[in-house]
């Protein structure tokens, strides 16, 4: 059951956090926030996300403020560091804010840069990771497949283990991957598993060796555990560069996964100068468990006037969308 919209209103907040470095197009990066009967929830699609896939993201909040989770079987879950698309020389200093993280994932493939500006950036990540660190590329679908497997050559040296979303689409996914295996490098599918209407297309494919998972934009943990089983291929469970509170749900669903073999991206709480509470990582890893906004971080980190009345409608909007979907 979906709760009256009135309830969801009653708590709302609008948050806007400020992050270190442009990380994915964003600045500052605004959520909405509410409370229900399981304590607090986020919904934070990005903006130039249309209401029908910011629905499912709605979703998910609701499932999480609403009802109890999947049990967990770890209480702490290891993460890697998040290095933007910064120059070589802040690499230190960005991977500074993530202490006792042992794997780093790289943004590659920035618009405006070129190849050698991401060997330059991997280059830096593996110098500073040393040879036991674990060096990961995500390139959010931005390359073709010809431009995909120059780029793996290129970066193979640096011991990489694994590239994320190389390229857009699931046949380019499954092609790339056929060209790069003798290399040993696996392939993980992000956005052809969260942003697909059938989010097994890629496994069905042979597309990918990894699947990458997110609680907000797969519905919630129950769904996104759903499609791991159904995958049958290892998970890593990822951030949509939630506040603390998405965080803890992303916790969650690490959490109940029965078996996890990767480091998370959950750790990216590191990439904001403030956050409606502390969970970033220590010695590696974050705990489980769900997480209180601080009331001073509540004001402190307000929304404008404009920005909260905006994202109220969009929440009214979605909320009556999911209702359309789920009648009675």
């Amino acid at each position: 059951m979906i709760p009256p919209l009135a309830e969801l209103l009653d708590t709302a907040r609008v948050v806007a956090l400020p992050m270190h470095t442009r990380f994915r197009g964003v600045d500052t990066r605004e959520a909405l926030l509410f409370e229900g009967p399981e304590r607090w929830a986020e919904f934070s699609p990005f903006v130039e996300y249309d209401d029908a896939e910011a629905a499912t993201w709605l979703a998910a909040a609701i499932d999480y403020a609403w009802r109890a989770q999947p049990a967990p079987v770890r209480d702490r879950i290891g993460v890697n560091a998040t290095v933007p698309a910064v120059e070589p020389g802040r690499v230190p200093e960005v991977l500074a804010r993530f202490p006792g993280c042992r794997t780093a994932k790289v943004k590659v493939a920035e618009p405006g840069q070129l190849l050698a500006d991401d060997v330059a950036r991997v280059r830096a990540v593996r110098e500073a990771m040393g040879p036991e660190g674990r060096v990961r590329i995500d390139a959010n679908g931005l390359w073709n497949v010809d431009e995909a497997e120059h780029a793996v050559h290129a970066l193979a040296e640096y011991d990489l283990e694994y590239v994320e979303q190389p390229c857009a689409t699931v046949p380019e996914l499954a092609e790339l991957r056929t060209r790069v295996k003798y290399m040993g490098i696996p392939v993980a599918a992000d956005e052809s598993i969260r942003k697909s209407d059938d989010p097994l297309a890629v496994a069905r494919a042979g597309a990918a060796d990894i699947v990458v998972i997110k609680a907000q934009p797969l519905g919630g943990v129950t769904h996104a555990l759903q499609i791991v089983t159904a995958a049958g291929l290892p998970a890593v469970v990822s951030s949509a560069l939630d506040t603390a509170v998405g965080l803890s749900q992303g916790a969650a669903l690490a959490a109940a996964l029965p078996s996890l073999g990767f480091d998370c991206g959950l750790g990216t709480g590191s990439l904001f100068l403030d956050d409606v509470t502390d969970l970033r990582p220590v010695d590696g890893a974050i705990p489980v468990g769900r997480v209180t906004p601080d009331a001073d971080a509540l004001t402190r980190l307000a929304a404008a006037d404009e920005r909260r009345e905006w994202w109220l409608a969009r929440l009214a909007r979605c909320h009556h969308e999911l209702a359309t979907r789920n009648p009675g």
